[in-house]
């Protein structure tokens, strides 16, 4: 039965994902549903969390929109997710950076992550 479930979950697995990590700065393309049509809306940000394993992956974005922080939680897996483009590599020393929610401006941002930056 275990070996079935297993099964069916890698089978529902993206295999085009590129290496998330805490601290990445991201666009998450998301298929959105209006009406009768279907578009791809883009969420940029930061990388705060990731949970799960498997199938069950998420991982919580963060922006600053207009000043206020909006934070969006994405199933990695999700046929709702169109795809994950890392536009910058952050170096995090911590597995979740939930002290960027107090932090504004310049305060707020990561230094980039040289060492495997993206070309």
């Amino acid at each position: 039965m275990d070996n079935i479930i297993r099964a069916l979950e890698q089978e529902g697995m993206k295999k085009d994902l590129p290496n998330l990590k805490i601290g990445d700065f991201v666009k998450v393309n998301v298929k959105v549903k209006e009406g009768n049509r279907e578009r791809i809306q883009s969420f940029e940000g930061t990388i705060i969390a990731m949970r799960g394993s498997g199938i069950r992956k998420t991982v919580t974005v963060r922006r600053v929109s207009y000043g206020i922080g909006v934070e969006r939680v994405f199933p990695v897996h999700s046929p709702k997710v169109d795809s994950f483009e890392i536009i910058r590599r952050g170096k995090a020393r911590r597995a979740k950076l939930y002290y960027l929610r107090e932090r504004v401006g310049k305060r707020a941002r990561l230094k980039e992550d040289l060492a495997t930056a993206i070309d």
